[in-house]
């Protein structure tokens, strides 16, 4: 097996190289402290050459105070024979600042030297030194002032001043040899850094390339062996850790497809959420309740996901209690829907609680189903109750001998036959539902709507007369269907009827037919009362009535508009029904373009 290098070896150079861009800085160091060694030797020099001229300059000032004119004379002709035979310029300076003395300038015309940083510094005892650019040479100058100091106090200040150009060039040139030397090294270590910076760096840039492989998803990549024995090590564990990773990922795709696919398969809503009420699991029967899709509702919590008070509290009853739960729950989201709601815990792993699983079951045509056999077998008792007891009232009264008149026992007996007209009339319209009902589509033969029409309104026309309501029909085009004739027929007739019995007098009752691009349309409009809103929805239901008072009074069974349903369903098509309070209603008859010509 191949023996790797240890990772020591290889970062073992750039220690080296440390120590080489130390030695860099050492040597930059020692070109600063050398610039300040020129410079401190210089200032030396230059209060040196000051010192030289303190004997004579004692003897003049002296004078000077004494009253001598040409003593300031013999000054300034000492600064200009010493600044010439030395190089060096050289200036006399009294405590008030007057320059008495200059080997370059006439003194009279100099200003007053009393601010100059090295002439305040001398004057309170120190040699002042200051670098600055002169204004009157143009020139970097070093300046030194040195104190004549007698009894305690400075007689006046000598300063001498050298240009800085010989020092600069001196140490420029000491500059550009270390430069040109630390950029020859800079190049070395640059081209060596680099060489190891690589050979180090490759194999883990392949660590990196090979975790963003694996972060994206491409489990199946491998890194190659790298040539560190540290770094062989964490490739081989980086590839056995993909490779397992990539098995358990396929296994949980592979149940969680199988888990979707159940419950996407479910006509049951099923809603899984945890102990802070957010969804971690829905499937799109339960997202489709709350018209939601699923992706939109993970991650929400309940309050986001549905509006719904009594919800809400289920939810948080079953995640408070320990045992399942199960209620009937209203909502109301495009229409009204009765949902069954049943929830039981949701356990983890370890059997501990981690949130509630709700199954939601639409029940709202199963319970409205029960409400009308409920209300079916209710209506179908009081229907055939009422007039069973008025004919057993007026039966026994006729029994019982009590009745003396001969008109009133015919009034009774009216009255017995009008009833049993009723329950007749009842049980007639019953017949009809349940045949239809057996029959389911019927077999149809193609025929002219026209004479249906016709028939319909003819057969409601004496109803219509008693009260002064005009009949209008017309068949646009004399369309023709594929339809059960007396079916059919009967359907169109309870619907005018309907329309005569419910509208005021000296009305118009309209009836039409025609044939469009998608549908067999018949239509039934009056201008009666109208129909409230509320009992659109159940108008077709059997024995439901809007007023019950009024239907019985009009004289009929509750089952007209039932039979005109099934009638058209076993046709096919569907009927609707539009109304407005005080305007009237329209009642139509859609059959599909399949059954026209």
């Amino acid at each position: 097996m191949k023996k790797y290098k240890r990772l020591f070896w290889r970062l073992y150079p750039s220690y080296l190289l440390v120590v080489i861009f130390s030695l860099l800085t050492v040597g930059i160091f020692t070109v600063t402290e050398m610039e300040d060694f020129y410079l401190q030797q210089m200032q030396d020099d230059l209060e040196s050459r000051a010192r030289l001229l303190e004997g004579e300059l004692f003897r003049l000032i002296s004078a000077i105070r004494q009253g001598d004119s040409s003593a300031k004379a013999e000054t300034d002709a000492l600064c200009k024979n010493a600044g010439k035979r030395s190089a060096t310029r050289i200036t006399v300076i009294l405590p008030s600042g007057q320059v008495i003395g200059d080997s370059k300038e006439n003194p009279e015309k100099m200003d007053r030297h009393s601010d100059r940083p090295e002439v305040v510094k001398a004057i309170r005892g120190e040699t002042g030194m200051f670098i600055r650019f002169s204004e009157t040479l143009k020139k970097q100058m070093m300046y030194v002032a040195v104190p004549l100091w007698v009894e305690n106090r400075a007689l006046c200040i000598i300063r001498t001043s050298i240009p800085l150009d010989i020092v600069n060039e001196k140490l420029g040139s000491i500059q550009q040899r270390s430069m040109g030397m630390g950029l020859l090294v800079a190049l070395g270590a640059a081209a060596i850094c680099f060489y190891i910076s690589r050979r180090i760096s490759r194999p883990i840039e392949e660590m990196r390339k090979g975790a963003e492989e694996y972060a994206a998803g491409n489990l199946t990549y491998r890194l190659p062996t790298p040539k560190s024995q540290e770094m062989v090590m964490l490739a081989r564990a980086m590839n056995r850790m993909a490779s397992d990773l990539n098995g358990r990922i396929q296994t949980v795709i592979r149940q969680r497809n199988e888990l979707e696919a159940v419950l996407s398969s479910m006509r049951e809503g099923v809603l899984a959420l945890d102990t802070d009420e957010k969804v971690i699991s829905i499937n799109r029967a339960a997202a489709k309740l709350f018209l939601r899709s699923p992706e939109k509702l993970m991650g929400k919590i309940v309050q986001e996901v549905v509006r719904n008070t009594d919800f809400h509290l289920f939810v948080r009853n079953a995640l408070e209690g320990a045992a399942s739960e199960e209620r009937d729950i209203v909502f109301y989201q495009d229409k009204k829907r009765i949902v069954s709601t049943n929830s039981s815990p949701l356990l983890d792993a370890k059997g501990e609680r981690m949130g509630v699983l709700i199954v939601l079951h639409d029940v709202t045509r199963l319970r409205r189903l029960e409400n009308m056999r409920r209300d079916f077998a209710a209506n179908v008792s009081h229907e055939i109750k009422t007039p069973l007891t008025a004919i057993k009232g007026f039966v026994e009264t006729l029994r019982s001998g009590t009745v003396e008149k001969a008109e009133d026992s015919e009034k009774f007996l009216g009255i017995i036959e009008n009833h049993v007209n009723r329950l007749s009339l009842i049980i007639d319209d019953l017949m009809k539902l349940s045949e239809i009902e057996q029959k389911g589509l019927m077999e149809l033969q193609k025929g002219s709507l026209q004479p249906l029409i016709s028939n319909a309104v003819e057969t409601c026309l004496p109803l219509a007369d008693e009260k002064q309501i005009r009949l209008e029909w017309e068949c646009k085009g004399n369309p023709e269907a594929k339809m059960n004739a007396a079916f059919l027929e009967q359907a169109v007739m309870n619907l005018v009827d309907n329309a005569v019995k419910y509208s005021p007098e000296q009305s118009t009752v309209r009836v039409s037919a025609e044939k469009t691009e998608k549908e067999i349309l018949i239509r039934v409009q009056d201008q009666g009362i109208g129909i409230p809103r509320e009992h659109l929805p159940r108008l077709f239901e059997r024995f439901y009535r809007v007023d019950k008072s009024r239907s019985r009074k009009a004289g009929g069974t509750g089952l007209g508009l039932a039979i005109v349903k099934h009638i058209v369903l076993s046709h096919g098509g569907y009927v609707t029904v539009q109304s407005r309070m005080g305007e009237g209603s329209v009642f139509e008859i859609h059959l599909p373009p399949d059954n026209g010509s």
